[in-house]
């Protein structure tokens, strides 16, 4: 199993949410924010989840308060509004820091030294494609929308 694939999350809902399930699917993992200009990209990440999961893809929705406090509710309330504002039904896990003293581990393996995209994250909405093995194949700006061509060629050459 790979390093991607050994983490555990928890869900919004404070379930577990491990990754390992995940193995053999292609994963597009977000930090997402409830308050940012770029919110509506919600919209188009549950089009792509809805156009490629049976395909064996997800998207994996993870809130985040480290960019100007746009995501300061409660984990109740991000998911009520996920799922009432934009339909949200793909995976949505726990608010994490992705940046600083504090980046979740799974943010170390995204972006850390060592990583094969490393750097800070630097905004909300940033993007990595994840292959059915675990290994990190792209990494795409926040302003990338989910209807990119490259975004959407990338998923669908992961998909094979």
């Amino acid at each position: 199993m790979s390093a991607f694939h050994d983490i555990n999350l928890r869900a919004l809902d404070g379930q577990d949410l491990p990754l390992a399930p995940f193995k053999g699917q292609v994963v597009l993992v977000v930090n997402v924010a409830s308050k940012c200009g770029l919110t509506p990209q919600y919209s188009g990440l549950e089009q792509l989840y809805q156009t490629y999961r049976e395909q064996g893809f997800t998207v994996l929705g993870l809130p985040c308060n480290q960019f100007a406090g746009q995501e300061p509710d409660s984990e109740e309330q991000i998911r009520e509004f996920c799922t009432t504002q934009y339909g949200v039904t793909f995976p949505l896990g726990s608010k994490m820091d992705v940046n600083g003293a504090g980046r979740h581990p799974l943010y170390r393996l995204l972006a850390g030294e060592g990583a094969e995209f490393p750097g800070d994250i630097t905004w909300n909405f940033e993007k990595f494609l994840v292959g059915q093995d675990g290994r990190v194949l792209a990494r795409f700006s926040p302003r990338t929308t989910p209807d990119d061509p490259a975004l959407i060629a990338a998923i669908e050459k992961s998909l094979g």
